[in-house]
């Protein structure tokens, strides 16, 4: 069962249709309730890093989480929700976050000819191998929406990066959590293919 946690930011029936298109069951909640008999537990997200976080705090969501990762389970962060694995935000003022990837998401510090939000399809170039890549080629187009990233204090943790007047961190990983800064529900082939290798990882690497 693959839990996807709505933390009533962003529209969740792409990224539900995805996981059920690739022959996955899925629960979609607002509360850890149905944490227990989840194997794996999605943090999507669109919006706010200090918004999203004070939703995770006023729902006492935190712990559970963080008991969630720390059992060995996997857990992916998409879009705004890899942004809230980060220990620390500047969205807004700082806000901590969930503190499974060591680092600091950071507003996009880009020329003046490059456009914040960065928006439209960019590719992935990958840094390290993992399962989730399991049979996607390098430098697929995934597809971005974000003017704030995660700088990540190990060097390790950087899962893969895209190019936008430098580099930029596009995904991460540590132990058994990974994110994705890109919407792999709206980026075709590629994307559905992360999201089934991702469904099928027992979190181990």
């Amino acid at each position: 069962m693959i839990g996807i946690l709505d933390l009533g930011m962003g529209n969740l029936r792409s990224l539900s249709n995805a996981i059920e298109h690739n022959g996955f069951d899925v629960q979609v909640t607002e509360t850890q309730t149905a944490f227990d008999d989840f194997t794996h537990l999605i943090i999507p997200g669109v919006g706010h890093f200090r918004a999203a976080m004070g939703a995770v705090f006023e729902r006492q969501l935190r712990p559970p989480i963080q008991a969630f990762a720390a059992s060995g389970r996997p857990v992916l962060g998409v879009c705004l929700g890899m942004q809230l694995l980060a220990a620390m935000g500047t969205e807004g003022g700082e806000m901590e976050g969930l503190g499974l990837v060591a680092g600091t998401v950071r507003k996009l510090e880009l020329a003046p000819d490059l456009r914040i939000p960065h928006v439209g399809w960019n590719s992935l170039t990958k840094k390290k191998d993992h399962p989730v890549y399991e049979g996607l080629k390098q430098d697929r187009d995934f597809y971005f929406v974000h003017s704030f990233a995660m700088q990540c204090d190990d060097p390790a943790d950087v899962l893969g990066e895209t190019d936008y007047g430098g580099p930029v961190t596009a995904a991460v990983s540590h132990a058994n959590v990974v994110g994705f800064q890109f919407h792999p529900e709206k980026s075709e082939a590629s994307g559905l293919k992360l999201l089934e290798n991702f469904c099928l990882w027992d979190g181990a690497c």
